[in-house]
């Protein structure tokens, strides 16, 4: 949620902003409700302070009276408030976190622009396939059995496939456990952040309707998560979800930020808007598991930790050996939550093309303002900047078994990966 306070004061911003994300908003309603809101506040105060007065001593009986008539009024005065509030506030949901000022302007995926490439495109010698086809010829994507018990975009990982998944988050957790690889990309990236490691965390999947709606994804018809009816709850759809709401209601010591997780968890999405799109395989899944990285910052460190998140996923993605290139998202592609978001796109060799396996977002005091998480800072209290970025999730298997194939539709398994699994090669 943003901040309603700056708002007012600069309504232009907001509005100009709020274009830049594709969001038409109605400005103006807030401004009006929110001075007119102060204006009875104002009142209520000279009552209230009327009231203080008049209490004094002891008043006579038709001093009394007045002062149960001065009693109403601010009764009245303070449900005219509350409704006003709630009004603003409901409209304030409805305003994206503004992009910051150097996001490229643009309506959709396709103006995303590429900052950079990093490795070579392996050239093969042969017409290579696709991924599914070498991991159902090796045993280890089973789609047509997951689609007999689940229906489609589900899918079994079997034998190496499932040691792969395991080998990778084995990897994201000793990397951010270890201090000096910490180090070690920060002094290549020049960066100005602290070294401290990642607390791992395995958190519940289930979020309260509530909870769910603070995290800001769902305020203008958003409904592509899954539902429990009964009990009221709600499936995440990424692992920083309940992860983000871990601090809610309480304020943090800037001496302890940033406070840093590194999330395993299941997550499940609807895919309600991708019809038609990536059915074949599990590139696009409804379910699927995911290791996330979320951070806790003070306000003027979040932009370096947001530069410091993108590098821990590019020093994984070269620890892999896969091409890839990075993509500063536009602001019409970036969700209502992010100031900022940097997408990993690694070379799928059959399709030639890049496809998405990480993102990272600064959603500044967006989502804390929401869940009122604070820090306290030389005796006041500020929102805390909250930021997430990927680690793994099981997208880069399918771009593993892609870019390391053989022709006898082998699949070399990465150096880095080999130390946490019994095989350097999937064949039959």
């Amino acid at each position: 949620m943003i901040d309603i306070k700056l708002l007012v004061e600069n309504p232009k911003y907001f509005k100009d902003a709020s274009k830049k994300k594709l969001v038409e908003v109605d400005v103006a309603q807030i401004v009006e409700l929110k001075n007119r809101q102060n204006q009875l506040i104002k009142s209520r105060d000279e009552l209230r302070y009327e009231l203080n007065q008049g209490s004094t001593g002891k008043p006579t009986e038709e001093k009394q009276k007045e002062l149960r008539e001065v009693k109403a009024q601010i009764k009245i005065l303070e449900t005219e408030i509350n409704d006003l509030e709630n009004k603003i506030y409901a409209l304030a949901r409805m305003i994206p976190n503004p992009a910051f000022d150097d996001v490229p302007i643009g309506k959709d995926d396709s103006e995303n622009v590429s900052i950079r490439e990093v490795g070579e495109k392996i050239k093969f010698n042969y017409e290579p396939k696709d991924y599914l086809t070498i991991a159902e010829g090796l045993d280890i994507i089973d789609v047509k059995r997951a689609g007999k018990v689940s229906g489609s975009r589900f899918g079994y990982l079997k034998n190496e496939g499932a040691w792969l998944e395991l080998g990778l988050m084995n990897l994201a957790f000793n990397t951010l456990a270890n201090e000096n690889i910490l180090e070690e990309i920060i002094k290549k990236n020049n960066l100005n952040v602290s070294a401290k490691t990642f607390v791992p965390m395995i958190p519940p999947v289930m979020l309260k309707p509530e909870v769910f709606a603070q995290l800001g994804y769902v305020d203008r018809g958003d409904i592509d998560y899954f539902k429990i009816k009964d009990d009221e709850l709600v499936l995440v759809g990424t692992s920083e979800q309940s992860l983000v709401p871990y601090f809610k209601d309480e304020i943090l010591e800037e001496k302890n930020l940033p406070v840093r997780f590194l999330v395993f968890s299941s997550c499940f999405r609807r895919e309600a808007g991708s019809y038609g799109k990536d059915t074949r395989g599990i590139l696009r899944v409804h379910q699927f598991d995911k290791l996330e990285m979320v951070s806790f910052s003070t306000q003027e460190n979040s932009k370096e930790e947001h530069k410091f998140l993108l590098a821990i996923e590019e020093y994984l993605m070269q620890q892999l050996e896969l091409p890839y290139r990075v993509l500063n998202i536009c602001a019409g592609d970036l969700g209502d939550p992010a100031a900022a978001k940097f997408d990993i796109e690694v070379w799928f060799p059959f399709e030639n093309k890049y496809r998405e396996t990480h993102s990272t977002s600064n959603t500044t005091d967006f989502q804390a303002r929401r869940l009122n998480t604070r820090y306290r800072s030389k005796g006041e209290t500020k929102f805390v900047h909250i930021l997430n970025g990927t680690a793994f999730s099981q997208r880069p298997i399918l771009a593993i078994i892609e870019n390391n194939q053989t022709k006898e539709g082998w699949v070399k398994v990465p150096k880095v990966l080999q130390k946490y699994l019994p095989f350097d090669i999937i064949k039959r």
